[in-house]
């Protein structure tokens, strides 16, 4: 569908007539002689464009080390023909100034590479990149570029200059009206409805990347992690995770580069809804690795859930944005705004609540722990009566106690899991459930058949189950429990006269695996939690 006019859009920004030279040579330049604005622009971005690709080709094919030290820049001093005012940003790759361009005497934001002597090829091609992607625009919600290059060794680029704060910085002040809220998606879905015909993606959506003006109209910028649809270089198909964990979509999450396209910026403009209208963005875990983890695997809860006055609408609008299947999202950008478009208006939209199979479905995504033990109850229960009244003889003595446990395994997830949801109480919840179900699976193992059953491999699950929390310790704390029932059923055995010849072997080597297992899911919850560290507290790839 064709994007929504922009009568009331304020005009975009005077575009340079000149790219002065800097020290360095064969700088292009525009024509002095006086053109339309039209042309000028297009003169502008043909001379960007060649210097981009020209400093682009450079830094791929001739990248020598450089071994002098850039000097550090601060507010105050001289950049060429900009003079540093201040530091206004600050992220994995690069660092913001606010500067004045001395030549046109104007405000701009100078973005450069952090430690630029330190500088790899591949984050100097991801810099250039980042500057193509944001020279073929042209959206007066989108932040323009207005000169590239290199100075004493420093790649930068110059960009409009946006007074004002974040989306992120406007949500810590406070909750965002609902129609205001709608309004600002609806303007950013069109700005990267643009970004789409001219085949971009953006990748990195998030309310920090969102600038808002002083009209309060919201302006997309930071092309950093921007994908070209039609000339995607190697750096984009390595299996990479590029992103922001809490806003990335499950595509992105789980490393499918060739499945990441538009429906993945519409993934991101939900999360964005979903923070505007509840606080928070759909994901927010302790570390990276487990956002990801329910980033690819969860499902967010419904927005009403979390804030209560959100409209019904909205909320569909939300989670139509969030579905895991990219082809269940909305088809395009310009097919989201229409449809906050029409939820501002008063009128019906499109999106539709969903029936009760994919409504457990996403039960099931947004309660694994839960719906894991309901599971394994369920098996056991399942296992237990089809021995009682198929394979062996009835006894009703053991039927009801079994059940009973059963059904108390139950009631006990579904208090442990409503208190994962406290933060006061989520920590001891996670360990208080593992003693829990080892308890219960002990009990039953002593009502069936004792250490004659092939339950008591259930155990090794037990063990394994704690290392999906990624945590080392409560990894360490099941296997410790695990050894002292599974010993203290050995040493009553031994105590009743039924097994003790083999406690000293079978049971005994039994213990010994039971240890190395839980060494080993611990050891390995402990490696990727150093992982998970390490890539939270260094530059995107």
């Amino acid at each position: 569908m064709r994007r929504r006019a922009r009568d009331d859009a304020s005009p975009s920004p005077p575009m340079m007539t000149e790219i002065a030279a800097t020290n360095e040579p064969n700088r292009p330049t525009l024509d002095p002689h006086p053109v339309g604005p039209e042309a000028q622009g297009l003169a502008l971005a043909s001379a960007v464009q060649v210097e981009i690709e020209r400093r682009a080709h450079a830094a791929t094919i001739d990248w020598p080390a450089r071994e002098a030290a850039v000097s550090s820049l601060s507010p105050g001093q001289e950049f060429g023909k900009y003079e540093l005012l201040e530091e206004i940003g600050r992220g994995g790759m690069g660092v913001v100034y606010k500067a004045r361009q001395t030549d046109l005497d104007r405000l701009v934001a100078v973005k450069m590479i952090l430690s630029a002597h330190l500088a790899s090829p591949e984050q100097v091609r991801r810099f250039y990149a980042e500057a193509r992607a944001a020279a073929k625009l042209s959206d007066p919600c989108i932040v323009a570029i207005h000169d590239v290059g290199e100075i004493r060794g420093q790649h930068f680029f110059a960009m409009e200059y946006v007074p004002g704060e974040s989306l992120a910085q406007r949500l810590i002040r406070g909750p965002v009206p609902f129609a205001e809220a709608a309004r600002m998606l609806q303007d950013v879905a069109t700005a990267v409805d643009h970004l789409h015909e001219q085949g971009i993606v953006h990748r990195d959506l998030k309310p920090s990347n969102i600038l808002l003006d002083p009209d309060d109209r919201p302006r997309v910028t930071d092309f950093g992690l921007a994908k070209m649809l039609q000339a995607d270089g190697a750096m984009t198909h390595t299996g990479a995770i590029v992103g922001t964990p809490g806003y990335m979509a499950p595509e992105q999450a789980a490393a499918r580069a060739g499945e990441v396209g538009p429906a993945s910026d519409i993934w991101g403009l939900g999360a964005i809804l979903y923070e505007l209208l509840t606080g928070r963005p759909p994901f927010a875990q302790d570390s990276p690795l487990e956002t990801l983890v329910q980033v690819v695997e969860g499902e967010p809860e419904r927005p009403s859930r979390r804030n209560p006055a959100v409209p019904r609408a909205l909320e569909l609008i939300c989670l139509k944005c969030l579905e895991k299947n990219p082809a269940d999202r909305y088809r395009s950008a310009s097919a989201m705004a229409a449809e906050l478009g029409r939820y501002l208006r008063g009128e019906p939209v499109e999106a539709r609540s969903m029936g009760i199979w994919p409504r457990l479905r996403r039960w099931a995504r947004r309660e694994p722990a839960l719906v894991t033990r309901l599971s394994s109850l369920a098996i056991c229960g399942s296992y237990f009566q089809t021995d009682q009244y198929l394979l062996s003889n009835f006894d009703a003595r053991l039927n009801l106690p079994v059940i009973s446990l059963l059904a108390l395994g139950g009631a006990a997830s579904l208090t442990f899991q409503a208190l994962l949801k406290s933060a006061r109480w989520a920590g001891l919840a996670r360990y208080a459930w593992a003693t829990a179900d080892m308890a219960l699976f002990t009990t039953i193992v002593v009502l069936y058949r004792g250490m004659s059953t092939p339950l008591v491999a259930g155990y090794f699950l037990l063990v394994g189950a704690s290392g999906l929390w990624f945590r080392e310790r409560l990894v360490g704390f099941t296997t410790i429990l695990a050894l002292a029932s599974y010993a203290s059923l050995g040493l009553v055995a031994a105590r009743v006269g039924t097994g003790a010849g083999d406690f000293a072997h079978q049971h005994l080597l039994f213990l010994t695996l039971l240890t190395i297992m839980g060494l080993i899911i611990g050891y390995q919850v402990k490696r990727v939690r150093a992982l998970s560290l390490y890539y939270e507290h260094r530059p995107l790839p």
